[in-house]
């Protein structure tokens, strides 16, 4: 496993106590370099929405348990946040809890001269993915294939 996904790994199993104790659910964790800097993200969500209080208490609690445990060696800014309205889907909780829901599946080649196509999804399972575009087409998706799937939003 690398560093990174260690990291991840560990500050996923440290933040979970503080966010079931603040009635939220955890979205994901990355650690990531941006531009040469370090960040830890936690992305945190609840039934009616996440707002800044929740997110400063869970993270004060963090960043002390964090400063106590120690265990990145690297200096990293921390942000606790929302997952945002074009969430990314990733983990199978993030996929059943949007059967029926619009999305954008972007893939990494294209198909058809395509690399994005939207539409609502419909099923998941380990290596595929189906959505119906808005024309009644079920269209199928290798889970190999696609660079990313969200949650699609229209303002």
């Amino acid at each position: 496993m690398a560093k990174r996904e260690e990291i991840e790994k560990m500050a996923e199993e440290l933040v979970l106590p503080i966010l079931e104790a603040n009635k939220c659910e955890l979205v994901d964790v990355e650690y990531v370099k941006e531009a040469g800097t370090w960040y830890l993200r936690v992305y945190a969500d609840k039934e009616n929405g996440i707002t800044v209080d929740d997110c400063e208490v869970i993270s004060r609690a963090f960043s002390d348990l964090l400063d106590e445990k120690d265990f990145i060696e690297d200096s990293y800014i921390l942000e606790v946040s929302s997952p945002g309205l074009g969430r990314a889907l990733k983990k199978e909780k993030d996929f059943a809890r949007s059967i029926g829901q619009e999305v954008d599946v972007h893939l990494f080649k294209p198909l058809n001269k395509e690399k994005e196509f939207t539409g609502v999804l419909k099923s998941y399972d380990e290596d595929t993915l189906t959505i119906e575009t808005e024309d009644g087409e079920e269209m199928k998706f290798s889970r190999k294939e696609i660079a990313l799937v969200r949650l699609s939003f229209t303002f």
